[in-house]
C-alpha cells in the first residue's frame, strides 16, 4: 500500500511563515527555495517512514513523533496507518521548549 503524506493546517501555516520571514530578510527566490527544500525533503517519508530519529521532547505524546532535519528546521511528523502526518515546522534556533506545546 502506498504512503501518503498529509500537512497539518499548522505545519502548511509554518511553511506560510518561513516563506514571509525569508522573503523579507531576503529575497523571494530564496524563501522560495528554502520551503521547496523542506517540502522535498518530507518526501523521503514516502519511502522510509521511519527513517526520522525519535522526539524525545515529544516522547510523553499518544503518538510516536520522529523529525527530520533541513537546514535550521525539524519536520516532526508522526507515521500509523500507511499515512505520514507533519504535524510541524520547528525553527531549531527557537528555545527547544517551545516545541512542547505543539498539538497532538
Amino acid at each position: 500500500m502506498e504512503i501518503k503524506i498529509i500537512w497539518s493546517d499548522i505545519s502548511i501555516a509554518q511553511l506560510e511563515d518561513i516563506f514571509d520571514f525569508h522573503k523579507t530578510i531576503a529575497s523571494h527566490s530564496i524563501a522560495q527555495k528554502l520551503v521547496k527544500s523542506i517540502i522535498k525533503k518530507s518526501l523521503i517519508l514516502k519511502s522510509t517512514p521511519l527513517l526520522g530519529v525519535k522526539e524525545p521532547l515529544l516522547s510523553n505524546r499518544a503518538f510516536e513523533y520522529r523529525f527530520l532535519i533541513e537546514k535550521n528546521y525539524k519536520i516532526i511528523y508522526r507515521f500509523n496507518d500507511h499515512l505520514v502526518r507533519i504535524s510541524t515546522v520547528f525553527d531549531c534556533r527557537q528555545n527547544p521548549s517551545k516545541l512542547k506545546m505543539t498539538e497532538d
